[in-house]
């Protein structure tokens, strides 16, 4: 098990109760609900920011060349969207 600390934390009365209560029906402590909380914001930060800076390195230029360049196969049978065949 990776090392634990703890921090004191100050929730609205309502906030709290309502962690509580889905923690509850979750089967899991306001404690376990609370670290699943800040770790799944954490991973949408580093996702956002991932992708932030993918975008930055992106060549528009190189994509459209990409897109009409000549050769390839055409599609083939079972190569179309669903409800458009």
């Amino acid at each position: 098990m990776s090392k634990m600390s703890t921090y004191p934390i100050r929730l609205p009365a309502s906030v709290k109760a309502e962690a509580e209560r889905v923690a509850a029906e979750d089967g899991t402590s306001l404690n376990q609900f609370v670290a699943t909380a800040v770790a799944e914001k954490l991973a949408a930060l580093r996702t956002a920011a991932f992708f932030e800076e993918r975008r930055g390195r992106g060549d528009r230029d190189a994509f459209r060349k990409l897109l009409t360049r000549q050769g390839g196969e055409p599609p083939q049978e079972g190569d179309e969207l669903p409800g458009t065949a």
